[in-house]
């Protein structure tokens, strides 16, 4: 299952009960530029870029994916991210 998260990013379900969060928008630990934008009036038209995103992940049960030190991790390349997504998904 695809899901979009307040055109900020997306969640994605995979068959083994785990869902993965992947979130570049303001207010997420992503870019500097694009953390700290504002979000203007027309956010129809808002588009943001950035180089980095933010990854998370949860099971069925609630269960969030620990990082070691918190259950997000922020600043991840497209690399990373997809790394992270594919470990989820095999788990």
């Amino acid at each position: 299952m695809f899901r979009t998260t307040d055109k900020n990013g997306f969640h994605m379900r995979f068959i083994n009960g785990w869902t993965v969060s992947v979130q570049f928008g303001p207010g997420n630990y992503t870019d500097e530029d694009v953390r700290y934008a504002r979000i203007t009036l027309d956010a129809e038209q808002q588009r943001f870029e950035p180089l980095t995103a933010e990854i998370a992940a949860w099971d069925d049960a609630g269960v969030w994916h620990d990082f070691g030190s918190d259950t997000v991790s922020g600043w991840n390349t497209p690399d990373e991210v997809l790394r992270f997504m594919n470990m989820i998904a095999a788990l």
